[in-house]
Order: structure tokens, then sequence, then C-alpha cells
């Protein structure tokens, strides 16, 4: 077998255990991902790829190596963070014409320094559309983020370029970001593992405790192992197979006791027509029967969301964009969504924004105390399949706004409510596309949520039909 095939073989965790014992250099296995990356440029998973500091990272790993040791969990895996994210020595565009020739930084972000104490290298920056503000990735500078499933289809979005790149083998695991459902959505549009963590879960997030704050940072990964990995490092970039690690470890054999409810209703209804295409049921249907299966408790949740979810999530979403410092004049060389998402909020008092603060808070914590009825709730991630790429952006601003709520019903109400959740794969339909559940935790419960896909993830591939030898 080939060195090449022998990385693509491998997962993120084998190749990780790999490195730290000497079978494998940081070099060796940046090369392999960059020639992989060069070879699915027609993806249009990256915005930028710096080869020649990759390579130079690897020697300085491999040179660290060879004195004293591995550097961190994550030592030699390369990664890349989204084109939001600063990186020194990296452009930070924001997917925007309006930041597209700025200046290089000249200092990381916290999730890139703590990225390079785990001992990751970082390859580049993975395409996002516009301010990280829809449901695909998009936008007026780059190529948009194409799935590797169907390359006609969007890869979903905001972190459409790092789903891709993970999924097409380009890169080991991601790190990206979430704030109404971007780590999930582009996990389930391309067939792999996002874990969106609770609020404040990453020591390099934002702590504040408040419906405003949406974003979180959290890993992508072809495997519920996987992804343990990366949120270990996340947590703590010097610890080694770590809680999460662990609980994804023990999901392979056995889920924890927990009890579950699961449910199709969205909180977009009734102001939205939420319509679930057959596959997205038939996942929900399939991952209740295989749970059922291992003696868990679960059923169909019977309640109701309070009304205003809507117009009250729009409010709070779009008035983010105020938050961002815009040169003058941006308005104009900005795209139609992000245009009128600001003008929105520029228009809006101070009165109305307060007000649908409090609504928002209200709902959450009523949605909150209902779900606390069960451990972990299910639901589906996509109510259809990811659109062909330009779908979204050909519409009118609140038209292409409102049709990303019809397409993800479920994902932006778990970042208002800070809890953690996780989209887990579980079936593919007839045309090759990918069909994934959605589980929620409580908070502070992202060690069951892996534990329970890692089990579920186990359920699925024994259950998976088997094709005849030719």
């Amino acid at each position: 077998m080939t060195e090449h095939h022998v990385f693509g073989s491998l997962s993120a965790r084998q190749l990780r255990d790999a490195v730290a014992a000497g079978t494998y250099t940081a070099r060796q296995v940046t090369e392999h991902y960059l020639s992989v990356i060069h070879q699915h440029t027609d993806l249009g998973a990256f915005m930028a790829v710096q080869d020649d500091a990759a390579l130079a990272r690897a020697d300085e790993l491999d040179h660290v190596y060879a004195a004293t040791g591995v550097v961190g969990p994550l030592h030699g895996l390369p990664l890349a963070v989204k084109d939001t994210v600063n990186v020194a020595g990296m452009v930070t565009t924001f997917g925007s014409r309006l930041f597209a020739d700025t200046e290089p930084q000249a200092e990381d972000d916290p999730i890139s320094l703590n990225l390079n104490t785990a001992g990751a290298v970082q390859v580049g920056k993975t395409t996002v559309p516009e301010f990280a503000l829809s449901s695909h990735s998009d936008n007026a500078i780059s190529e948009p983020a194409r799935n590797p499933r169907n390359p006609e289809l969007t890869a979903g979005g905001s972190s459409g370029g790092a789903a891709a790149a993970v999924a097409a083998g380009m890169l080991p695991v991601a790190p990206g970001t979430d704030g109404g459902g971007s780590i999930r959505i582009p996990a389930a549009a391309t067939g792999i593992v996002g874990l969106k963590p609770g609020r404040g879960t990453i020591p390099t997030d934002e702590q504040n405790d408040e419906v405003t704050n949406l974003g979180v940072t959290g890993p992508l990964a072809r495997t519920v192992e996987d992804a343990a990995l990366l949120m270990d490092a996340l947590v703590d970039p010097t610890q080694t197979n770590g809680r999460y690690l662990t609980a994804a470890q023990q999901g392979r054999e056995s889920a924890c006791d927990v009890s579950i409810g699961y449910t199709t209703a969205s909180p977009f209804q009734p102001d939205l027509d939420i319509t679930l295409s057959q596959s997205a049921v038939q996942a929900l249907t399939l991952a209740v029967t295989l749970l059922s299966k291992e003696g868990l408790s679960i059923e169909e949740m019977s309640f109701s969301y309070r009304p205003g979810y809507h117009k009250n999530f729009q409010t709070v979403w779009t008035q983010g964009l105020t938050r961002i410092p815009l040169p003058e004049g941006a308005e104009e060389r900005m795209e139609a969504l992000a245009k009128d998402f600001l003008q929105q909020a520029r228009e809006r008092t101070e009165a109305q924004y307060e007000t649908a603060v409090a609504e928002l808070s209200d709902w959450a914590a009523d949605t909150r105390r209902q779900f606390e009825a069960y451990d972990i709730i299910v639901t589906p991630v996509l109510a259809f399949t990811p659109p062909p790429v330009g779908t979204f952006s050909a519409m009118a601003a609140q038209d292409d706004y409102e049709y990303q709520c019809k397409f993800t019903p479920y994902t932006s109400m778990i970042n208002v409510m800070g809890l953690p959740a996780i989209s887990i794969p579980v079936k593919d339909d007839e045309d090759g596309m990918s069909w994934s559940i959605q589980a929620i935790g409580r908070a502070g419960t992202e060690d069951k949520l892996l534990r329970l896909g890692a089990r579920l993830e186990a359920l699925v591939a024994a259950n998976r039909p088997t094709t005849p030898a030719e």
C-alpha cells in the first residue's frame, strides 16, 4: 500500500497516534494533505492555502519531536480555520469584498494560538459566506464550497469549506464555528459529524450566557471519535486522550443510560411552512428504531413552542452585523443579504432590539424547561436536500433568509438556548446524499452526546445493507 493510500485510510486519531509513535513525520502528513487539497480545488473548500508556511511548521514540529517528543494532542495534524479567524501571516477576508485586499494579520486569535499549542499544522483558511451569515458557503471573492457528495450542490454553511475539506479527505478534522447551525448544517449536508458545544464550554469562546451570544467553536470530523479528539484539544490544548475522546470510545460499545425525546416540531412554525423530505423523516425514524433496540427510553415529545421565535431570532441575528468594524460606504460593496441585514439593524430602535432580546430570552427559558423532561432531544437537521450552488444568493434577501430557515428549521434554536448538539449521519438516499439527525443535550453534557453519537454511529454501520459480491 502506498503512503498516499495509508494516510487516506487512517482516522485522525489513528494518524495522530502514528505520528506520536514516530511512524510518520509531520512533514510527510502535511505533504500528503496539501497534495489532496490541490487535487480538489474544484470543490472550493479553501479561500487560501499556504504550502510553504505549513511545511515550515511541519519541519519545526519534526525538529521538536526529535529533541523532546510530541508538542501536543494534535501533533502533526494539518488543520485549517474558517476565514473569519485571525491567523498570523494570513489575511482574514470574512468572505467579503470589504476585506479581500487587507494586510495579513499580525497576531493569532485565541483559537489559532490554541491549535498551535496543540501541535497542529495550519495550512490555510476555509471558505465561508460573507460574514458567515448563511447556511451555504458562496461569496463574491472566491469559488463556492461545493458538496463532495454532489459538486453541483452546496456544502452548507457557514462552515461549508471546512466540512467539504474534511468530507473529501483534504483535512483529517477541522474546527468550525456555529452561530445558528454553521457546524451542524454543513456536517449534515456532506455526511460527516459536527459537534456544537454548549455556550461557554470552549474557553476561547465568549463566556457571556445570554441569548445574544450565539456563536461557539466546535469540531467537524468523519467519525465521532475524531470529533472528540479535536473537542478535547479545543477545551485544553495540552491534554491527550481527554474526557471527550474517552466518552466516544466508550460509546462504540454501549450508550450511556439516557432518556430520549424526539420531535419534528420547529419553532419557525407557523410563521414559515416547514416541510420535511421523505429522507429526513426516514433518517429520524431509523435513528429512533436503532436506539430503541438498545433498550433506551425513547418517545415522541408532546410540547409546544412559544410564538414569536422567527421574528425575534431574525432581529438578534441581524443585529450582530453592527458589531463588525465596517469601512465607510461599506453597504455599496456588500452582497445582498448582508446589506439587507445591516439596513434592518440600522433602522431598528434600541427599544425594539431590547424587546426582541427579552422575548427571545423568555422563549429560550421556556423551551429549555420543556426539554429538561428528557436527557437528550433528537430532531432532523436538514429539511430537504442541499440546494444547487447559487440557489440562495440568487433570491431577494428576505426570501433567501426564509428559505435558509426552511432548509435548517432545527439548528438556530439550540444556539439561542446555549445547549450542546451533535449532527450524526444515519443513512444515504438513492442519490448518494447523506441524512443526519441532531441530538441535543443539557448544558455540560457534550460527553454524553459524543458517547450516544458513537453508539449510533456503530449501530448504523452494523445495520448498513451490504452490497452483494459481483
